[in-house]
């Protein structure tokens, strides 16, 4: 039984369906909102109007029947009875299970700003989460060209949000609390930058100031401005979702808590995705939940294994703003290689300890990225000069051919052997799910197919 549908327990279901777990035991997934599991990642592409909401789709209803998965929708879980191993919904119907898997993701956190809720409850009318596919298509359906929107939180889906609305013609600014933009990734320097950009694309920028209050004359901030709106999105970050395993007596801390085998305090209930917490960390990234999907299907299908931990890579989906984030730039160990250059908008810089890439931050220019990732990912030790020649060297006058074991999407891991052993951008979907993440290797994906050599006639 698994309590859930986003990303993290697709993963998981075609692991489980792989490995012939699906054919052994009966799955049932129970997802809460009304449609198919679908990639969230892409929501603001969806804002943006450059992808179809059933684009982000990511397996169909018919997919999970015609492998014998149960898949439940708006099927929203009220407790687990860890006793009688039942799950209970919200309308009194229960589930009985053997296994429980906890993929309940995170929640919205709801910044502390008078006048977002009504005296009834509800969200004043000008206000927008923007953490699901509905929420979503309520904001779409709000947008008209030439209004005034604000867009509270200037993290990854801040920005992304931000680029979208001033995409469709949205006269847009932006409130971040902390000093400067994308604060828990990246620092102080390319945050400024990344600040300078949306200014040149046309979007003001208020950092160290918080929205404190809703007025009918706009959006109030600590410093005294008042932000006229038409709109106000929120998107100033989440929390695990620990709600529900809290009342089924799980521990849990920030997350809930699970081993080396994705397992809680309870043997027989696992947690995955942005809900658990795994050696003092909580992540919220697809990467990172893909690989405890995997590492879960295996143990169900009965290996033996050991989730190491995270391979954290945040990789920003904005039109004209180019971000990458690889481990913990700011805080791991090691020397630091950086190059910036404020009035072409790049800053690239390299965290490395013992000749390894142990964590890097790319803005403005992505040209290297798949090269960098390669090295982090492989821990490849490099020489003396290796690392300053990653940042400095210039572009190739012609397209450098990535070798077969060369990773060419970062979020499903896979190479480009595996892309080029694909005849079509649907393949490379359906068998290696590269481009169904964040988005980011799409170019790259097609660039690939493109010089596939040609199949012999003879």
């Amino acid at each position: 039984m698994v309590v859930g549908s986003g990303m993290a327990t697709t993963r998981l279901v075609e692991g489980l369906v792989a490995r012939g777990v699906a054919e052994r035991d009966q799955v049932t997934v129970l997802g809460d909102e009304p449609h198919a599991p679908y990639n969230r990642i892409l929501l603001s592409a969806v804002l943006e109007g450059t992808h179809r909401p059933e684009a982000l789709t990511l397996r169909s209803p018919a997919w999970y029947a015609a492998h014998g998965v149960e898949l439940r929708l708006g099927a929203r879980v009220l407790d687990v009875d860890r006793e009688r191993r039942e799950v209970m919904l919200v309308d009194g119907e229960r589930f009985g299970y053997d296994v429980l898997v906890l993929a309940t993701g995170s929640i919205p956190s709801l910044p502390p700003i008078r006048g977002l809720v009504r005296m009834d409850g509800t969200l004043h009318p000008a206000v927008h989460a923007f953490r699901s596919l509905d929420d979503c298509l309520r904001l779409d359906a709000a947008v008209s060209p030439g209004a005034r929107a604000v867009v509270v939180g200037g993290g990854l889906l801040g920005l992304q949000v931000a680029r979208a609305l001033a995409v469709r013609g949205l006269e847009v600014e932006l409130v971040e609390g902390g000093e400067h933009l994308l604060r828990s990734q990246v620092g102080p320097q390319a945050g400024r930058i990344i600040a300078r950009d949306l200014a040149r694309l046309g979007t003001a920028v208020y950092t160290g100031a918080r929205a404190v209050r809703l007025t009918d004359e706009g959006l109030r901030l600590d410093n005294g401005y008042v932000l006229s709106a038409d709109l106000v999105v929120l998107t100033a970050g989440g929390r695990p979702a620990t709600a529900l395993a809290r009342r089924a007596g799980l521990a849990c801390r920030r997350g809930i808590l699970v081993d080396d085998r994705l397992t809680t305090s309870d043997d027989r209930v696992h947690a995955l995705g942005d809900c658990v917490e795994h050696d003092g960390q909580v992540t919220g990234f697809v990467p990172p939940a893909w690989e405890q999907a995997q590492a879960l299907a295996d143990h169900l299908a009965g290996d033996e294994v050991h989730y190491p931990g995270a391979r954290t890579v945040a990789r920003l989906r904005a039109t004209d703003l180019e971000v990458a984030v690889l481990g913990d730039p700011e805080h791991e160990p090691g020397e630091v290689v950086e190059v910036s250059n404020p009035v072409v908008g790049s800053h690239r810089k390299l965290v490395v300890r013992d000749g390894v890439v142990v964590a890097a931050t790319l803005v403005g220019d992505l040209s290297r990225i798949g090269l960098i990732t390669q090295h982090y990912d492989r821990r490849t030790v490099l020489g003396p000069t290796e690392p300053g020649e990653l940042l400095m060297a210039d572009r190739p006058a012609h397209p450098r051919v990535l070798p077969d074991d060369a990773e060419a999407c970062v979020c499903a891991g896979v190479t480009a052997g595996a892309v080029r052993a694909c005849t079509s951008l649907e393949q490379v979907r359906e068998t290696t799910r590269a481009t169904t993440g964040c988005g980011g290797c799409a170019e790259a994906v097609r660039g690939l197919l493109a010089t596939r050599p040609a199949l012999s006639t003879t």
